[in-house]
This record gives C-alpha cells, sequence and structure tokens, in this order.
C-alpha cells in the first residue's frame, strides 16, 4: 500500500455539515491524510479550528491564493496532491480552475460552477491539466444506488420506459415566508448561488440519480418553477418533465417548501420487465418490482450483489450504512485514479457528470422563463 494521499481543504470549517462529512470520508479507508487547508476566510478562525479538530497549524494558509502559492514552493512528494472545494457556489469554479491549472487533481462540491459556460471552461482546463477531477455528488456513493446501476445495465428490468425522481425537502419553509429571513442565506441569492435555487441545489441530484443509474442522457425537458414571492429571485419548487434519446420519459419533481419532508430523494425505474426503487432516507434497501412475482428486497453486503455494490460496502449485512459511507466511497474512488489504479467507471462522478449537471440547470430556468417549453440538452 503507498503512502496516504495528502488532501488540501477548501472552506467546511465551523459548523459545516460539507465540511464533517467530507473530513470522515477521507479517514474512512485510510487513503488520505489533511495536510493543509483554508477552512475559513478569517485567518484567526481557520487556525483556530484546525486546532479543534487537531489538525497541524503550520499549513493553515490565510487565503487561498497563499495555498497555491506556498504549496508550490513546496517539494513535489510533500505538497497537497487533491484538494477539496467545500466553498459556497460562486467560488467553485476560480478555485478549481487555478488547482487544475496548478497541477492539483479536484474533488468538488456541486454544482460544479454557477454556469454552464462556467462548466465548459472548466472541462477544457481539465483536458490540458491531465488531472483528476471527481464532482461529489454523493448519492451514487450508496451500495444499494450502485446496484441498481448494475442491475439495470445487466437487462434485469429490460428496456426503460418510465423514470421517477423525486427530491423533497421542507428547510427554506421557516425562512421564504419573511423578506428579512430570505435574504439572510446564501442559497437564495444568485450572486452566490447562481440562477437557481431548487434546481441547482437538489433537482440536480435528481438528474444526476437517474443518468447514473440508467446509464441514459436526458435529451430535452420542459420545467415549470416557483419563486412564491415576487421579490425572490431563486426557485425554491420545481418539476421537469423529462425526454431520453429513446421513447423513455420521465419526471424530476423538487422542493425545498415542502413543509416537514427532511431529505426526500426517491428515484423509481420503469422497464418492460420489471421496475427498481430506491429512497435515500432507507438507502439500505433497494426495492425489485415485477408483474408475476412478489416484491423483493435487495440489501447491502450480500453476495448476490454486484461488485461495484459490494466494493462499496464495509460492514457485514445487517450493519447500517450511511451518508458517510456514501461519500467515503467516492473518495474511495478518487485514491485509486490518482494512484493509477483499476476502477470502475461508477465510483465517481466527473467533470462530465458536472458539465451536465450545469447545463441541466440552466435549461431547467431557461425552459421556465420562456413560458414553460420544451428545452434540448446539449
Amino acid at each position: 500500500m503507498s503512502k496516504k494521499i495528502r488532501l488540501g481543504i477548501l472552506g467546511g470549517g465551523g459548523d459545516s455539515l460539507i465540511g464533517v462529512l467530507h473530513r470522515v470520508a477521507s479517514f474512512i479507508n485510510d487513503n488520505y491524510q489533511i495536510v493543509g487547508a483554508v477552512f475559513n476566510p478569517d485567518f484567526e478562525a481557520s487556525v483556530n479550528f484546525a486546532k479543534k479538530i487537531d489538525i497541524p497549524t503550520s499549513r493553515i494558509y490565510k487565503d487561498f491564493d497563499t495555498l497555491i502559492e506556498e504549496e508550490l514552493k513546496l517539494p513535489k512528494e510533500e505538497r497537497i496532491q487533491v484538494c477539496s472545494v467545500l466553498t459556497p457556489n460562486f467560488l467553485h469554479f476560480p478555485m478549481a480552475k487555478k488547482l487544475l491549472e496548478n497541477g492539483f487533481n479536484v474533488i468538488c462540491e456541486k454544482p460544479m460552477t454557477t454556469t454552464y459556460e462556467e462548466a465548459k471552461i472548466l472541462q477544457a482546463t481539465l483536458e490540458k491539466a491531465g488531472t483528476v477531477f471527481a464532482v461529489t455528488h454523493t448519492y451514487t456513493g450508496y451500495p444499494m444506488v450502485r446496484q441498481m446501476r448494475e442491475m439495470i445495465k445487466a437487462g434485469a428490468i429490460g428496456n426503460i420506459q418510465k423514470v421517477d425522481a423525486q427530491y423533497y425537502q421542507g428547510w427554506i419553509n421557516p425562512i421564504i415566508h419573511e423578506k428579512d429571513k430570505r435574504s439572510s442565506t446564501w442559497r437564495l441569492d444568485p450572486e452566490k448561488s447562481g440562477i437557481s435555487c431548487c434546481m441547482g441545489d437538489i433537482g440536480v441530484h435528481a438528474f444526476n440519480m437517474i443518468e447514473y443509474t440508467t446509464g441514459m442522457q436526458i435529451k430535452s425537458l420542459l420545467a415549470d418553477l416557483n419563486y412564491l414571492y415576487d421579490d425572490n429571485k431563486m426557485d425554491i419548487d420545481g418539476t421537469a418533465l423529462v425526454r431520453f434519446n429513446t421513447n423513455a420519459k420521465g419526471v424530476i419533481r423538487t422542493s425545498q417548501i415542502a413543509t416537514g419532508e427532511e431529505n426526500g430523494l426517491v428515484i423509481k425505474v420503469y422497464g418492460n420487465k420489471g421496475g427498481l426503487k430506491w429512497e435515500q432516507e432507507n438507502p439500505n434497501y433497494l426495492y425489485v418490482l415485477s408483474e408475476d412475482k412478489p416484491l423483493q428486497v435487495y440489501k447491502p453486503g450480500h453476495a448476490y450483489n454486484s461488485d461495484l455494490s459490494l466494493d462499496g460496502t464495509k460492514l457485514p449485512p445487517g450493519h447500517p450504512e450511511g451518508i458517510f459511507d456514501a461519500m467515503a466511497n467516492i473518495y474511495l474512488g478518487v485514491s485509486r485514479a490518482i494512484r493509477g489504479e483499476k476502477y470502475n467507471d461508477g465510483e465517481f462522478p466527473t467533470m462530465l457528470d458536472g458539465v451536465r449537471s450545469l447545463n441541466f440547470i440552466e435549461s431547467s430556468v431557461a425552459s421556465h422563463n420562456q413560458g414553460n417549453i420544451w428545452v434540448d440538452l446539449d
């Protein structure tokens, strides 16, 4: 086993959920060691946070540019190998671009950029850099999502006819109804979040889940978004009808004002021989539907699962695995890519997934703004 991969972190300090998720995920398979970071725009806060989580402060930098400058002064065998970008959306593109231009591998939170044009620029930058780039669509790391992907690929449910993806949350409901409150979160600020809140934040997960599990690409969509208040510039709810390059059709239903909902991502795929259903809040169950057999339930860790699913399973059957494990599976796949080891192309979302996600977000907003018309994705 080679030495641990040297990991840098941008953002994710304090009480950030994303920060905890990425740090724990990086540790789970013993492949990474955090060696440098800018956890917070405030240098003192960043240093104090590093002390709190017991990370040496010698490579906690005052800002991103200083991190790049100082790390490049170090011998190659000592400097950061891969950097995780966990900052607000508007910082993803400039940080990821500069990291790639300076030879770093990148693990980036979604959405990868705030515009489709930026995503295409980043793709061209990666092609020149030749490094590894992963986008953390975390849910692709769940063993039973990977099992779903492999079963569909193997023809277990036949030709796909219908896809239904839902992602319902309620967290914006207590915020949206008061003007002062709704202007206090960066998620509803287009300068920081991009042109979309709901579709850009969670709808994109549903979109990615459809393409990841089915292996098909969405070719066109018709979206209807809800802003609720005239002064709110960001969608907080929306539905998109989608078409594939086959006769299959589908729907993406998303909401952040679904009062009382927590993190209700559900993906259902129906073929002419059967169907599959997975729910993020019950991630260890993959439901197999059939016209002539009783409902079947697949669970992680059993020998009947695919190699991709089993590779992402860390515990014996009956021991629940969750979102930390799912993110850890993405980090595991990235570690294999960085080391030049063989890996399955389903182990982590790539730059292509990030580019298509931005295409989806902008197409959804364009469809709505143009009177709810069908819009083609590139």
